[in-house]
This record gives C-alpha cells, structure tokens and sequence, in this order.
C-alpha cells in the first residue's frame, strides 16, 4: 500500500508499536492469536454499551439499538457475499461451529463425517464428539507434512454418497495454508449433491475473501477479535437448510434465531466498524459506493499488503536476509506459492527449543507465540507437519518493511 496509507492505517489502530504495560518499543506479531484493536471498533462498542436500554423495548434509543444489529447483519451478509439464511452470533465461533456441527450430525442422515487433521479443535472435536455421539465413522484428510496444507483431491476423496458432513477449515491457524475451499465443495458436491459444507474461516476472514454465492457453503464462522474487535464475540453466517434444522432453542422462538438471549448490542457496533474500517481502505482505490465493491476491493488491497510482507519475511532483501536465508532457523513447511498463504509462517530454532525462542524474541521486544504438541489447542497440527511445536509469526497488514526488516536482525542475533 502506498506509504502515506499504510500510515493512516497504523494510526487507526492502538498500541501498535508501545507495549501498553511496560511503555517499552515492541513489535507485536501475534496476530494470530489476537490481533490489535481498530479505535474505531473499540470506541462504537463502548459508546453503546454505556446505554442501559434494551433493544425491542421501544422509544429512541431501544429503535437504535435495533437498527445497529439489522446494519450489522447486512454487514456481515456482505463480508461473506452470503443472501438468506441467518446471522448467528455467541460468546465464541467456537460455540458457533460446535452447535452447527451437532445439528447437523444428529438430523442429517448419513453414516460418516469427513474433516481434516489441520482443524481447529472447537471444528475437529465438534465433528469428533457427535459423531461418536450418534454412531457415524470420522474420516480425516492428512495434512502433508512437506508444505503444511492438504490438497483438496485428499479430502475429497473420503466423501461418499453417505457423508453427512464435510467440516473444512479455510486457513490454518498454525501453518498458515489456505486451503481451496471452492474446489474441495465442487468437486465434494460432483459426488453428493446435497451435501451439508461448513467452513471454519476463524484465521482467513481477517486476511482474505469469502464467498458464499461462488463456494456454496452452509456455515462460515469468524471472530471479531482476530479483526481488529473485541473479544467475547463469535459470529455465523448458516444456510437456510441448516438455519431450519432441530437446534437449541426457546419453545416459541422463531426457527430461524440460534442465539440464547443476544450479544451486546454494541457488539453490532463494533461489526459494522470493522466493516466500515475494510471498506475504507477500498475507497482509496475505487470510486464505487456498492458495499460489496468497496470490501472486496478493502480485502484484495490488505491481501496484497500482507502477501508483500510475507515474502519479505521468507526472502529478506538486500540488506537483510530472509527467514529461509538466517542460519540456524528454518521454516517448518515450504511455501512456493504465496497465493495459498495467509500471513503466518511457523519457524523452528537449530539451538532453541519452541518455548526458549519466544522468551528470547520476548526478552528483545518481540511478541510472538509458540504452538506445540503440549497445548490442546496445536497438539493435532503441529504433529501433522512432523513437528513437536514451533514459533509462529503473525504479523498484520498495518506493519512495513521496516518492521519486517527489525525482526529479521533480531532473528538472526537468537538464531546465533
């Protein structure tokens, strides 16, 4: 992005390079765990949530109320390119693709369910646990271990005319493979047609576009405090069929609500802000008023950042080289396209062990996160690419070259 736009950008977020506790210079790169917070988002949230009115009470502000959740569910119909349906929000998306998964396992007949090693486990065990549950064999399409993503003819292939449920996962939180989702549910439909798609694109939709008309997808889940939101918040975007399957719900509650109660009402706020903040960046670059436009355009512009800074990570420049260059660091999978990348790139240390080289990055003003087969929440993954753990880099679209370039001399004086 042009220089004086990646500024007003870097602007638009908090604490983008002052850790707020120690008042100390530092480069955040754990975006992937949390990304910073847009002032934006952070300030429509508590502007709201200082109002004691409850939406559908009547009166001004109870109608505002009502008005930010309808705004932000167009929003979020427009971010995932989605028409009919429901938008489903609660505390997690991992609640979201738990519930979903459920549903559909119980109601849906079939006797198998497919997904994939590289899952998230709120989608890995919501398949894992009902399937279980209700008697139905859980096929899992392995990762390659070479480049950390699954070719889409791998999972493909475990489906049949009595699958029930694919549960795909669009990135990878740990390697950061983008897997093709437009092919995977092509070429998944050739073999059933009706066959019930779900998509956890919790790391992708913060990185990268999602279609819902083009892929055909029946659930897709994100969560806003990846995007620049706050925590506390999952969001879903469910298909007729499956917004119309037996689900949790109050007796007399419409069939099309799966939320218990509602989130904040100035967490609609803060959607619409994160929305608004993308189709800001697209209206540097087109002159077209049309939502969707202007997103898709946000989107493309912070893709291409991101897959600029990515390859300056791998391959450095003339001043400073590269991850795949430093001596003693290596990359855990090989990544010869950067089209079918996120911006995420799992390293492993010669002389340091996952956890000794996060304290280091720590102690030199880095923050990054190690992901091993100690935590519940990577055990799966890492061991799917052959690792034990490994450090993840996460950087976001508000960084530069010059950010890059700093982590790459503190790399290399860890690596020595």
């Amino acid at each position: 992005m042009p220089a004086d736009l990646t500024a007003q950008i870097r602007d638009k977020y908090y604490h983008v390079d002052v850790d707020p506790f120690t008042k100390s210079k530092r480069l955040f790169f754990d975006n992937s765990g949390g990304s910073f917070r847009l002032k934006d988002a952070s300030e429509a949230f508590r502007n709201v949530d200082d109002l004691p009115n409850c939406g559908g009470h009547g009166g001004a502000a109870s109608d505002y109320l009502d008005s930010l959740r309808t705004q932000a569910c167009k929003d979020i119909s427009t971010m995932f390119n989605a028409e009919g349906g429901c938008i489903a929000t609660s505390m997690t998306a991992s609640i979201i693709v738990f519930d979903v998964s459920e549903a559909i396992i119980a109601n849906v007949p079939g006797t198998n369910v497919v997904t994939t090693e590289l899952e998230h486990p709120s989608a890995f065990d919501g398949c894992a646990v009902p399937a279980e549950k209700y008697g139905k064999e859980l096929r899992v399409a392995k990762t390659n271990p070479r480049t950390g993503t699954i070719d889409p003819m791998d999972v493909v292939k475990l489906v049949d005319k009595d699958t029930c449920l694919l549960s795909v996962i669009m990135t990878s939180n740990i390697t950061g493979a983008v897997l093709d989702i437009e092919t995977i549910a092509r070429e998944a439909r050739k073999i059933k047609p009706d066959l019930f798609i779900i998509c956890d694109s919790v790391q992708h939709t913060p990185h990268g576009l999602t279609d819902m008309k083009a892929w055909g997808l029946d659930c897709v889940n994100f969560a806003p405090y990846k995007f620049g939101g706050a925590r506390g918040l999952g969001v879903g975007w469910l298909s007729d069929r499956v917004m119309n399957l037996p689900h949790r719900k109050l007796i007399r509650e419409k069939q099309s609500n799966w939320e218990m109660g509602g989130c904040a009402p100035g967490m609609y706020a803060m959607l619409s802000a994160i929305f608004n903040y993308v189709c800001w960046i697209g209206e540097h670059f087109t002159d077209s008023q049309d939502r969707r436009t202007l997103y898709v355009e946000g989107m493309n512009r912070i893709m291409l950042h991101e897959r600029a800074l990515l390859y300056r990570l791998l391959h450095g420049s003339d001043e400073v080289k590269g991850l795949l260059d430093i001596e003693g660091v290596n990359v855990a999978v090989e990544m010869p396209d950067l089209t079918q990348r996120d911006l995420i790139v799992p390293i492993v240390f010669d002389k340091l062990t996952c956890e000794q080289a996060s304290r280091a990055y720590e102690k030199a003003g880095v923050v990054v996160h190690e992901r091993t087969d100690a935590s519940l929440y990577s055990a799966r993954q890492v061991n799917s690419i052959n690792q034990h753990g490994i450090v993840r880099i996460s950087p976001l679209h508000c960084h530069t070259y010059e950010d890059i370039d700093e982590f790459l001399k503190i790399t290399a004086e860890i690596a020595k």
